[in-house]
C-alpha cells in the first residue's frame, strides 16, 4: 500500500499500513485515598523466642536471627538477653568453616555436601551463608538459599543468608550468635561460607572446629599467589570440578598441595592437613571429605585439644566484642562527634597528621 500524499492528515491510522495502536488509557499511578497497611512482624518476649529455638522451630531461629542482627537498642538487649539463656544448650555441633577462591563453587559443594550428610548421615544441618554488601548502596543480593534448591528443601536444613555489612573480610558480626542460636535449635552442624575475598580467613577460622579450603586445578600455578597464612590455618583442602577433562589436574594439584603442606611446621595437636578432590556433579570425594572431619575431631578429642580451641573461640569473642563495644562508644560519644569532622578536614588538608589527630579524639574520649 502506498503511504498518504503530502499533506494529508487522517483520523485514524485506518489507511496506515503500519498504524499506530492507541493502546489502553493510562490509569492513574497514585491513589489519594489510598492508605498503605504495613504489616508489623510479630515481636515477642525472650522466654518466647528460647522455647520456640530449644523446640527447633525455625520459623522462630529465623526471627531470632534478625533480632540479633538488628542495631536497635532495645533488640540488643533482648538479643544478648536470648543469647545468654541459650548458651547451657550450645556446645554439642561441630562448626565447619568453609572458603575459597573465587569460582572454586562453595554454594555447590556446600549445597551436596550438605545433602549427602542430611540423607546419608542424618545430620542436622545450619549453613550460615555470608553474602557481600555493596559498598556503594550497603545492599545484598543474599542468593545462596536460591541457589541451595535441592539442599534448602530438606526438612533438617535450616539455611540463613546474611549481609557482610562493614566487617572486615565479609564475615558478618553476629555470626558467631547466630552459631550459637543454631546449636540451641539442635543443629548438629553448623557450616559457616564466607565470601572468600581474601581477608575473611582469620575471623572464621576463629569461630570454627574444621577449616576447610576450596581451590582449583588448572588456573595457572596451583601455589602461585596462594598466601602462606591461609594454607597454615587450613586444617583440610578440597580440590573442586575434579570432573571431566580436569581430573588429571586435580590429582596433580592435590600433590602439590599435598607436599607444600608438609613444608609448613607441625601443629600442637599433630594432626597434617589433608587433600582430597571432589566433584559436585559428580558427587565424588564428598564422603572423603566427610572422614577428613572426623579423623579431625577425633583426634582432638582424644586430648583436651578440642575444648581448648572452643574456648580460644570464647575469649575471641569476647575480645571482639571488646573492640566493637569500644568503637561504637567512642564514635558515639558527644564530644567525638561534635569535633570529628572538624578534625577530619584537618587531616585532610595536611594541617594535621592522622597520628595526632587520633590523639586528639582520644582525649577528647578519655577526659570528658
Amino acid at each position: 500500500m502506498r503511504g498518504p500524499k503530502p499533506g494529508t492528515e487522517f483520523a485514524d491510522h485506518s489507511e496506515i499500513a503500519l498504524g499506530i495502536s492507541k493502546g489502553a488509557a493510562d490509569v492513574p499511578t497514585v491513589n489519594p485515598n489510598f492508605k498503605r497497611v504495613v504489616k508489623k512482624r510479630p515481636e515477642y518476649s525472650v522466654d518466647e523466642y528460647y522455647r520456640g529455638i530449644v523446640a527447633g522451630d525455625r520459623v522462630k531461629l529465623a526471627q531470632a536471627i534478625t533480632l540479633v542482627e538488628s542495631s536497635l537498642p532495645k533488640h540488643k538487649a533482648l538479643a544478648q538477653d536470648l543469647i545468654q539463656k541459650c548458651l547451657p544448650h550450645t556446645g554439642n555441633s561441630v562448626r565447619l568453616g568453609i572458603t575459597g577462591v573465587p569460582g572454586a563453587g562453595k554454594s555447590t559443594f556446600i549445597e551436596t555436601f550438605g545433602t549427602w550428610l542430611h540423607d546419608e548421615k542424618q545430620r542436622k544441618i545450619a549453613v550460615l551463608a555470608i553474602d557481600p554488601s555493596s559498598q556503594v548502596t550497603g545492599g545484598s543480593i543474599l542468593g545462596d538459599k536460591t541457589r541451595m534448591n535441592e539442599l534448602s528443601v530438606r526438612p533438617n536444613v535450616f539455611i540463613r543468608p546474611s549481609p557482610s555489612g562493614t566487617s572486615l573480610g565479609g564475615v558478618a558480626q553476629k555470626t558467631r550468635e547466630s552459631a550459637l542460636l543454631c546449636e540451641a535449635a539442635g543443629f548438629d552442624l553448623i557450616i559457616i561460607e564466607t565470601v572468600g575475598v581474601g581477608q575473611s580467613e582469620t575471623a572464621v577460622h576463629s569461630m570454627v572446629d574444621f577449616f576447610l579450603l576450596l581451590m582449583l586445578a588448572g588456573a595457572g600455578d596451583e601455589l602461585q599467589g596462594i598466601k602462606r597464612g591461609i594454607m597454615e590455618m587450613a586444617d583440610g583442602i578440597a580440590i573442586t570440578k575434579a570432573d571431566g577433562h580436569n581430573v588429571h589436574k586435580a590429582k596433580g594439584a592435590r600433590v602439590q598441595y599435598q607436599n607444600a603442606l608438609r613444608l609448613f611446621p607441625p601443629n600442637p595437636w599433630k594432626w597434617t592437613p589433608q587433600v582430597v578432590t571432589t566433584s559436585s556433579v559428580e558427587r565424588t570425594g564428598i564422603a572423603d571429605v566427610w572422614e577428613m572431619v572426623e579423623n579431625f575431631e577425633n583426634l582432638l578429642k582424644e586430648g583436651d585439644w578440642w575444648d581448648s580451641r572452643r574456648r580460644s573461640q570464647l575469649q575471641g569473642w569476647m575480645e571482639e566484642s571488646i573492640e566493637l563495644k569500644l568503637r561504637e562508644d567512642f564514635f558515639g560519644h558527644g564530644q567525638v562527634a561534635a569535633q570529628y569532622e572538624s578534625i577530619k578536614q584537618q587531616v585532610l588538608s595536611a594541617e594535621l597528621s592522622p597520628f595526632q589527630a587520633a590523639e586528639n579524639l582520644l582525649k577528647l574520649y578519655k577526659d570528658s
